[in-house]
């Protein structure tokens, strides 16, 4: 967003843009005011801010700008060691310990807070080392970012569940709440409904299958709709529980120029806002629960994928009209 500003300070008059119709974008900064909240709640001032990462990371540079502003504004140190570090689940395995009061060591270093930037996908895990240092971590009473609870409540499922009729009653009371939370929700469906699996066929285009996973490149479009619940109906049911049917979203498509490898190309386009939060707690007592920027991506309106690390999106901004 920085970027984008300072060219449109520069350029903006001939181009005929306001950079002040760009609005910021703290999402890092409050980022880091969430790790340090957790850091200080934690409450032991020789522990660290774990960054759990892939042995051959891809997504390093802005785990580095995170580390970077952590140190920048709140220079905690411990014996002249920096507050983070940054460890694999199979290190962790190899390092870990944990004491009888909760305390995970890691490295002979206490913990105070775990953020995930790794753990998932199924490669992730790809012997019993990484799924031991996940149980380490959960037993431990560092702060986890997510802990497996949390993990567990964004996957396709639980979003499914929470669409049924009377679900969203057991979370909030207001009414009017509730019923603006619903209508942000697109239809969404377990396999388990034969009149919904009926229609998906006859109509695969009008729906997506989404596995329990994350990540990007994941999901099912298509013919391909028809084909895999044709095969999972002669396969039986035990296959099911691994996907949810969503209701295709068609959101509006632009033009646009993209530019790939130094060439320009002209092409249709469509984008999609994501809103960041900070929610810290420590048993009922609620310390952060903040809206903390977005992401705004931006993908060719003819792929059905958007994840920008997998090479379907890109980074994008926002210019408000």
């Amino acid at each position: 967003m920085l970027t984008l500003r300072s060219l449109l300070n520069q350029y903006g008059e001939d181009l005929g843009l306001d950079p002040k119709r760009i609005p910021s974008n703290t999402a890092g900064s409050h980022f880091v005011e969430a790790f340090a909240k957790a850091w200080t709640e934690y409450n032991n001032p020789r522990a660290v801010v774990m960054f759990v990462v892939q042995a051959e990371e891809r997504n390093m540079y802005d785990q580095h700008w995170l580390s970077a502003v952590l140190k920048e504004r709140y220079p905690f140190y411990v014996y002249d060691t920096p507050m983070f570090i940054r460890k694999t689940l199979a290190e962790i395995d190899a390092e870990g310990e944990l004491l009888p009061d909760g305390t995970l060591l890691v490295g002979g270093k206490a913990i105070a807070v775990v953020y995930f930037r790794a753990g998932y996908t199924p490669n992730d895990y790809p012997s019993e080392s990484e799924w031991r240092a996940r149980l380490l971590t959960e037993q431990s009473s560092a702060i986890k970012c997510p802990s497996i609870s949390y993990h567990l409540a964004g996957t396709k499922k639980i979003q499914q569940e929470l669409a049924k009729p009377n679900v969203l009653e057991r979370f909030l009371d207001n009414k009017d709440d509730i019923a603006k939370l619903r209508k942000c929700f697109a239809g969404l469906w377990s396999l388990d409904d034969s009149d919904i699996i009926k229609n998906a066929i006859e109509k695969p285009e009008l729906f997506v299958m989404k596995p329990q996973r994350e990540g990007g490149g994941n999901n099912i479009y298509g013919v391909d709709v028809r084909e895999t619940l044709l095969r999972l109906q002669k396969e039986g049911t035990d296959g099911n529980g691994a996907y949810i049917l969503m209701q295709r979203i068609f959101p509006t498509v632009f033009p646009t120029f993209l530019i790939r490898d130094g060439i320009c190309h002209k092409d249709y386009a469509i984008s999609e806002l994501g809103i960041y939060g900070a929610y810290l707690r420590n048993k009922d007592k609620v310390i952060m629960n903040d809206q903390c920027g977005f992401l705004m991506r931006t993908k060719i309106s003819s792929s059905d994928e958007g994840g920008v690390a997998a090479g379907f999106g890109v980074l994008d901004s926002i210019y408000l009209t």
